[in-house]
């Protein structure tokens, strides 16, 4: 007797339809697995084996072959566990085969017969309702896989209940999708002293998705701004919201079945590795940067990572994506975030007080920021100085607009950029505009063209300089909201893009 069922292998966020056949054929008794599989997809028939005399089921003394097709895809993961054992209870014909071909199906399988949730649930119901499918899961993935509306989820407890259901003994219902993952709570601007310009530019930062870069004293409130940079920005839209949410499932980092609404902020230690900030490993799974896409990724102390961790950030920050290479197979991730970095001036941090500098400035301050190659600083389009807070400013009431009033103005200029670029599937903000669309839509008047001009001589700006500082212009004046670009806008952006101690 021969069964088939569908389950997917990863690549990336895509989830490649697998299909597994099972034949069940007179010769020496055996249990054999097919088609590339990893570790632990071969380790699925003892999982199986042991569950099914757990319910009672005895295979029968003949042998049985499972193949995973395409057989030169590697199929790695515990989730082949389920869609295999479905597929050899239709060969033994203890459950219907119908009802198993026109289903998808993961999770994995513990000795009991219990079903144990695994991550990439929701781009494996993004798959399933593609093929028109309904997708089989463990009881813990439903609610995450349920928000897939095109696909008909069941979550099964255990292979016991998901018999029951097959065979009409108890349908399981249709699952239901989970909580939204709520926002982070209420982190204000108005709880940061001083540092009106450095506001400022986080309001830029967050109404365009410029990349941030601040340097000043230890204490100075730079990890404190950043904190409260996701407050400033609108919620996912619905695409941007599966979209981010599927890397999150593929990472196992969504929580009780739930999407994500607000974006997401990424803080990596300068500690980690380039696989964890880029992506990789063993299953090529993804890095910060992508856990990061359509949100925020903030790295502090920015000279201590490692340099060729800051050297693989080059092509992500251009392209918004990122490419994983292995000798088998190119995997790719989304990563379209805004990177906000933040470091001392030197490594004792008290290069811009004369009186509490160590011995070696200002050469300590070339040194520091030297390990940040020029290319890499070119990719910032806002540059600032973050001074020291005085004393009598920390004692002084909360001033300033709060985190709401700025999020208010960011949404409006993000309401003017998604109308100006709703013809275009790549751009979405002003930081993805590029060529002549770009000389288009933030072509200076004759005032501001004339100042950008002669910037770009005198202080020697890259093309890539140049036009960044078109595009902070841009936000500048959606945000004031001008239709065209002026002088002004041109001379604020080009004061974050100047700062002589960076």
């Amino acid at each position: 007797m021969l069964a088939r069922t569908t389950t997917v292998a990863f690549e990336g966020l895509e989830a490649r339809p697998v299909e597994v056949q099972c034949a069940v054929s007179p010769g020496l008794p055996g249990f054999s697995i097919v088609g590339l599989p990893d570790k632990a997809v071969s380790e699925a028939r003892d999982r199986i084996r042991t569950a099914l005399s757990e319910l009672g089921i005895a295979l029968p003394s003949k042998k049985v072959t499972v193949n995973l097709s395409p057989a030169d895809l590697p199929k790695e993961g515990a989730h082949f566990d389920l869609p295999i054992a479905l597929c050899l209870l239709a060969a033994l014909e203890i459950v219907p085969g119908d009802p198993v071909a026109q289903a998808v199906s993961i999770g994995e399988m513990s000795l009991d017969g219990g079903l144990v949730a695994v991550a990439g649930a929701l781009p494996a119901a993004v798959t399933a309702g593609a093929l028109g499918f309904s997708l089989f899961c463990p009881e813990g993935c439903g609610p995450e896989a349920a928000w897939v509306a095109a696909a008909s989820v069941y979550g099964a407890a255990s292979l016991k209940a998901l018999i029951d259901h097959l065979t009409g003994n108890a349908p399981l219902p249709e699952a239901r999708s989970g909580r939204v993952a709520p926002a982070p709570s209420g982190l204000c601007l108005r709880d940061v002293r001083g540092q009106e310009r450095a506001k400022r530019a986080l309001e830029i930062a967050a109404a365009g998705r410029h990349h941030l870069f601040m340097v000043g004293p230890p204490g100075a409130g730079k990890s404190m701004l950043a904190a409260r940079l996701p407050g400033l920005l609108p919620p996912l839209s619905p695409a941007e919201s599966l979209e981010t949410s599927m890397i999150h499932s593929l990472a196992g980092t969504l929580e009780e079945g739930g999407i994500l609404q607000a974006r997401p902020f990424q803080e990596p230690h300068h500690t980690a590795s380039v696989p964890a900030i880029v992506g990789g490993g063993k299953k090529a799974g993804p890095g910060q940067i992508s856990l990061a896409h359509n949100g925020v990724l903030f790295m502090d102390e920015l000279p201590e990572f490692p340099r060729a961790v800051l050297e693989t950030l080059r092509q992500p920050i251009e392209t918004g994506e990122v490419v994983i290479a292995r000798a088998n197979a190119h995997v790719r991730y989304p990563c379209r975030f805004l990177l906000v970095a933040a470091a001392n001036p030197c490594r004792c941090g008290m290069l811009f007080d004369a009186g509490r500098a160590c011995s070696r400035a200002p050469n300590c301050g070339e040194d520091y920021m030297g390990k940040i190659s020029g290319p890499l600083m070119d990719r910032f389009d806002l540059r600032l100085e973050v001074p020291a807070v005085e004393v009598s400013d920390l004692s002084l009431p909360a001033g300033g607009d709060s985190s709401a009033e700025v999020a208010a103005r960011v949404a409006t200029a993000r309401e003017r950029q998604a109308a100006r670029y709703a013809g275009s599937d790549q751009v979405r903000v002003n930081a993805d505009i590029a060529g002549d669309a770009l000389m288009e839509v933030a072509a200076p008047d004759a005032e501001g063209r004339d100042m950008l001009l002669k910037a770009t001589d005198r202080f020697r700006l890259s093309a890539r300089g140049y036009h960044r500082v078109l595009k902070v212009a841009r936000t500048i004046a959606d945000l004031s909201g001008d239709a065209t670009v002026r002088r002004p806008h041109i001379a604020e952006a080009l004061g974050y893009r100047l700062v002589a101690a960076i």
